[in-house]
């Protein structure tokens, strides 16, 4: 019994720890917004509730808060969230923002993977 446990929990948990070391780090929006440069480019993790929420035909932002700060988020693949849910996000940081149809959303995180 002892024997087949082992054999179980030790493959469970290098399975585990490998899966947790690919995962980007989840980083505040405060972080973010206090040193831009540092992040820039590197795919990180966010999380947060939905602010707000501008999309059609399966791409546009959506603001997230996490108690530190605010960020703009662009979903070109991935839909946008509604309101009021609580999302984790990954993505690269694009500091030179974007502007739509005249509206500049500065900052923002360019979502690279499904979000959780």
């Amino acid at each position: 019994m002892k024997r087949s446990l082992a054999a179980f929990a030790v493959p469970a948990l290098i399975a585990c720890t490998l899966l947790l070391t690919a995962c980007p780090p989840r980083e505040s929006i405060a972080a973010l917004n206090r040193d831009p440069g540092r992040y820039a480019g590197r795919e990180i993790s966010v999380g947060g509730r939905v602010v707000e929420s501008i999309g059609a035909l399966g791409f546009g932002f959506f603001k997230i808060d996490d108690g530190s700060g605010q960020l703009w988020v662009y979903s070109q693949n991935f839909g946008t969230p509604s309101n009021g849910s609580k999302v984790g996000v990954v993505g690269r940081l694009d500091m030179q923002g974007i502007n739509v149809m005249g509206r500049n959303f500065g900052m923002i995180l360019k979502e690279t993977q499904r979000r959780h």
